[in-house]
């Protein structure tokens, strides 16, 4: 099988601070302001009359499960957090305008709304998007009251961290009667060429009038460099009273500017409908126009180029921002990822936030877009503590027949326009071996994945998972075509003995590499790629090496909340970057496999039985503080072809060949204080990267920096690391110092993070301890311009400060 996608494209117009909402059609604004909440349930908060002044005064997006207090007692998918049932309320004035909307990016979960008293409707799921339309029940000469009961109370209800409430933007719509639908514009390609590209647009209008109107449909192209306008297309239609219509146009770009992973150009495509000569609504998004090519022998290429990814899965989640996470901590993220030599992220396992989707568009990250972790049953999560007790079964199974064809509808009709999008995954690991699923196959003596008891005939056949697939499939190509449809499969023997795989375009394996091959012979049309993979060198290295492979996503790029091991655990620390969004040793190693530049890193650790037995670790921390003639294992992670170490300007150990098996070059060498430092060198013996360490002295006081300095008063946001350092200025690695965090000004802290799995303290506070001597604080404006000073101090460290200003 060949299967050739051409364009896609991106959802963003962005004002100077913040990004427009994504419903693609009227007037909108944020809705995140002066909003109450009270974690209890009353059937009375839903009453306009009720008197809401003793509630909390919020803004959006909010979370309220990570300000709540960790206990080992809560499930530890949750990260030990609780989940419980929130209410939230805002009273505002009706804008004027024919149609009034409501727009939710995300609210976990099992939310209902209601406007004025009156129920506008419910929606379990915690990951879609959806809006309401307010306007029957809008109040234009008093006060209206809208209200959100939320409705966590099934905390266990997934393998990792959710967070509760509102913890996406919500938008305020605004339009006339006669407006584009919600996620009305969609564009495609029929061709892509180095002379020319011709796109089509295709734009759902809606009349919610009584007469039948006559409108006209303008689409224009506009180009990304110059920002003139390279192709435009005007249509004439009639829409009758209370129906929609959908409209198509073709376009022809000329000598189009590819989107790549190196230059993602945006062109950006303007819809504008008007009425009788006026325009009555309008969208712009930004496009990228690509394609995709999937082959079972070559694997994947865009633009024609032979492309392996390098991927990883991440979930929601930012540490102690719990899933409320700003568009300004998920660029630095992603930018981070990009520079370690990641391509392409996995959103694991739902839609994320719009925001997440418009900067791959911008920074050049390819998406696997996936729908759900569970289908028609739940898998088995601990409720109380960590494998302890009986597991028990909460999760989104018990709306998934009742909802999964409109959830996986509105995640493809939310998300067709972005370029940065490749594939639309359907689920992941609903095939887990026995989890509940079961076939004969399980008691096959060349099994090699988990069984749990072999074949249990008691259990749901597997053979049910093929219809659903084909199911999900079908309302994924009845949206979009130019993507394939896929799913990553846990239990891939298992599988391959129902119809699940072959409902696929192509097909994810999670951890399964010694499949790929034997797999690839048996059924040669089938596109294989990894959907989840871990961290070994021969995990990447079966990638590298396989034509017919087209890459990984590791488990897991970032550091996240829940899924946690035995308290004290807040979650998974697998990733590359931690809680706190900074680069770990793990992630300087993969960046000496992935990365195109020259890198080098050396981190240590004592030498101890294990290690002269030979074990080398991906996890060695840039220290350089022992005992004097203590042997100390030095690794160094590089893509140099050889490297040589320095000791105080004297190299010390042999030089040292790449090594293709573990990826690491080590000495063990005896400690001495000083400057330690690693040369990569090329074939010819150029220095071509270095890394150094520095032993410090004892903690003395402490450097501030913020990545900006000015931020808008809406919302905006600073991100500032803290790092302890010596009275030579040099960081100590070994500083747990406790910091204090105080602002004067028009700004508040929303947290600080210190990448810390294993501290259970409060996290709400403006107290914390640094870990490996560095935190990071976030500081939002909270809508009033001028200066904002934030100032951190400790006992025995000089203060620190950062001067903000807010615009």
């Amino acid at each position: 099988m060949k299967l050739t996608t051409l364009l896609g494209a991106t959802l963003l117009f962005l004002t100077t601070f913040q990004a427009e909402a994504k419903p693609q059609f009227g007037n909108a604004r944020l809705f995140n302001d002066d909003w109450k909440f009270n974690l209890a349930d009353s059937k009375e908060s839903s009453d306009p009359t009720f008197n809401d002044s003793r509630w909390k005064s919020i803004m959006l997006p909010h979370d309220w499960s990570v300000k709540g207090v960790l206990s080992p007692d809560k499930a530890s998918c949750q990260g030990y957090l609780p989940g419980g049932i929130g209410w939230y309320r805002k009273t505002f004035t009706a804008p004027s305008a024919e149609k009034v909307f409501i727009y939710f990016e995300g609210v976990y979960n099992n939310s209902e709304v209601f406007l004025n008293g009156k129920s506008l409707g419910i929606r379990p799921s915690g990951y879609v998007s959806f809006m309401y339309d307010l306007t029957p029940y809008l109040k234009s000469a008093e006060p209206n009251v809208l209200a959100v009961r939320v409705d966590h109370s099934e905390e266990a209800d997934s393998r990792w961290y959710t967070g509760s409430g509102i913890y996406r933007n919500v938008w305020l719509v605004t339009s006339g009667k006669v407006h584009l639908d919600l996620w009305g514009v969609f564009f495609k390609a029929t061709g892509v060429t180095e002379k020319k590209a011709d796109v089509s647009v295709e734009s759902t209008l809606k009349n919610e009038s009584a007469q039948t109107a006559a409108l006209s449909v303008l689409n224009e192209i506009v180009d990304p460099v110059t920002g003139k306008v390279v192709a435009g297309v005007t249509k004439k239609v009639s829409v009758a009273a209370n129906s929609k219509i959908t409209v198509t146009q073709a376009l022809s770009v000329k000598s189009p500017k590819r989107w790549t992973l190196e230059q993602p150009n945006l062109y950006t495509v303007r819809t504008v409908v008007s009425l009788n000569g006026q325009v009555i609504d309008s969208n712009e998004q930004e496009m990228g126009i690509r394609t995709l090519t999937f082959d079972p022998n070559k694997g994947f290429a865009l633009n024609g180029n032979w492309t392996k990814i390098k991927g990883v899965c991440m979930h929601h989640d930012a540490g102690v921002l719990g899933s409320a996470v700003p568009r300004e901590v998920w660029k630095r993220r992603l930018l981070t990822l990009k520079d370690m030599g990641c391509n392409a992220v996995r959103m694991s396992h739902n839609p994320q936030a719009p925001d997440v989707y418009e900067l791959c568009d911008e920074i050049g990250l390819l998406v696997m877009d996936e729908a759900f972790d569970e289908w028609e049953f739940a898998k088995k999560k601990w409720i109380t503590g960590w494998n302890s007790g009986t597991p028990k079964f909460q999760g989104a199974f018990s709306f998934f027949n009742e909802w999964s064809d409109r959830d996986i509808s509105d995640m493809v009709l939310r998300d067709r326009n972005h370029a940065s999008i490749m594939m639309w995954s359907i689920g992941n690991e609903v095939d887990y071996p026995n989890d509940p699923y079961s076939h004969p196959v399980l008691n096959g003596s060349t099994i090699n994945q988990p069984v749990q008891g072999g074949y249990l005939p008691n259990n749901p056949k597997a053979e049910r998972l093929g219809a659903i697939a084909k199911r999900l499939a079908a309302d994924v190509r009845a949206l979009d075509t130019s993507r394939p449809v896929t799913a990553a499969l846990a239990g891939v023997v298992m599988s391959n003995n129902t119809d699940y795989p072959f409902a696929l375009d192509i097909t994810g394996y999670n951890y399964t590499e010694d499949r790929y091959s034997m797999d690839h012979k048996t059924y040669p049309k089938r596109v294989i790629f990894g959907s989840e993979n871990g961290h070994s060198m021969e995990s990447w290295k079966v990638v590298r090496d396989s034509s017919f492979i087209f890459g990984q996503f590791i488990w897991t790029g970032i550091d996240y909340l829940g899924e946690s091991g035995a308290w004290p655990s807040r979650g998974f620390y697998s990733g590359f970057i931690d809680f706190g969004g900074f680069l770990k040793p793990r992630g300087h190693f993969r960046q000496a496999l992935w990365s195109s530049k020259p890198v080098a890193y050396i981190g240590t650790y004592p030498v101890s039985r294990n290690s002269r037995r030979g074990g080398l670790s991906t996890d060695a921390w840039p220290i350089w503080n022992y005992s004097a003639g203590q042997m100390v294992r030095v690794v160094c992670y590089t893509n140099a072809v050889q490297a040589k170490l320095m000791l105080n300007g004297k190299e010390v150990g042999a030089l040292k060949n790449y090594n293709d098996t573990t990826g690491i070059i080590y000495w063990d060498i005896p400690y001495e204080d000083g400057k330690l430092e690693v040369i990569g060198l090329d074939k010819a013996g150029q220095a071509v990267s270095n890394y150094a360490l520095q032993t410090s002295g004892r903690p003395s006081a402490m450097t501030v920096t913020a990545d900006v300095s000015t931020i808008s008063k809406e919302q905006g946001l600073s991100q500032i690391v803290v790092q302890v350092v010596d009275e030579k200025g040099i960081p100590v690695m070994l500083s747990d110092d406790e910091l204090t965090c105080t602002i004067e000004g028009p700004a508040t802290l929303l947290g600080l993070e210190a990448s810390n799995n294993s501290d259970m303290g409060d996290y709400t506070d403006n107290v914390q301890r640094v870990f490996h001597g560095r935190l990071i604080a976030y500081v939002q404006a909270n809508g009033q311009a001028g200066e904002v000073k934030v100032h951190f101090k400790a006992p025995w460290l000089k203060a620190g400060v950062s001067t903000l200003t807010v615009k």
